[in-house]
């Protein structure tokens, strides 16, 4: 085996495990069970698709793809701290709301008599 032949059979290898993983990050997406999950899953498939043109500008050889990888890339990673920062306020409004709660089903405090 000849090392351009090496070279082609790997790329096609990783081109089949990239779609796989691509799949089995989607399934996750779709199940959940939290959003947190998905959040994690829509960042997996982003750097798989990431991985996937960098392969396909190794197989085609068309530079341009490269560039699409890095703006995937930097949109995915915005998107990953937006996602966290969506739990996190909504995880914060959730304490604060139970908060609020706790207080009104409190009975009013007594006033000390004189």
């Amino acid at each position: 085996m000849t090392p351009q032949e090496f070279f082609d059979w790997s790329l096609h290898a990783s081109f089949i495990m990239v779609m796989v993983a691509v799949a089995l990050g989607f399934i996750r997406l779709i199940k959940g069970p939290s959003l947190a999950d998905r959040v994690v899953a829509l960042d997996l498939m982003t750097v798989l698709i990431v991985a996937f043109c960098g392969l396909y500008a190794l197989l085609s050889g068309v530079q341009a793809f490269l560039d699409v990888a890095i703006v995937l890339a930097l949109i995915g990673f915005l998107a990953t701290v937006a996602f966290a920062r969506f739990i996190e306020r909504k995880i914060i409004r959730a304490q604060d709301t139970k908060l609020a709660q706790s207080l009104m089903d409190e009975p009013p405090a007594e006033e000390p008599k004189p």
